[in-house]
């Protein structure tokens, strides 16, 4: 029987994978998903919400695909603007137990 290789995550399967800016990839993946839940909880389809935001309807297949290069955070923010969502940003300490501060969305 083979052994199957098991690695604890880290909670970033982007810093996992040792992909550069993991944190940032992370967010834009969070932040992706919100704007995909609202879309559809709206059931809007992807021409209506491209004109909503202000794109193209190729660039919401995209970004339903996972396809964040040619999204800013900033621009995937502006995005849940537009949706009537509203946000929130937090600055606080990092904890002691943790050798680097990180970037998440709630």
């Amino acid at each position: 029987m083979k052994q199957r290789l098991q690695l604890d995550s880290s909670g970033n399967v982007f810093a996992d994978l040792n992909l550069p800016k993991a944190d940032d990839l992370l967010v834009k993946a969070e932040l992706v998903a919100k704007i995909m839940q609202e879309t559809e909880r709206r059931r809007l389809t992807q021409s209506q919400a491209a004109a909503l935001l202000g794109i193209d309807q190729p660039k919401i297949s995209a970004l339903k695909q996972g396809k964040l290069s040619g999204f800013s955070i900033e621009r995937l923010l502006r995005f849940l603007l537009l949706l009537g969502r509203d946000i929130e940003i937090t600055v606080k300490e990092k904890p002691k137990s943790r050798l680097v501060a990180r970037l998440r969305v709630a």
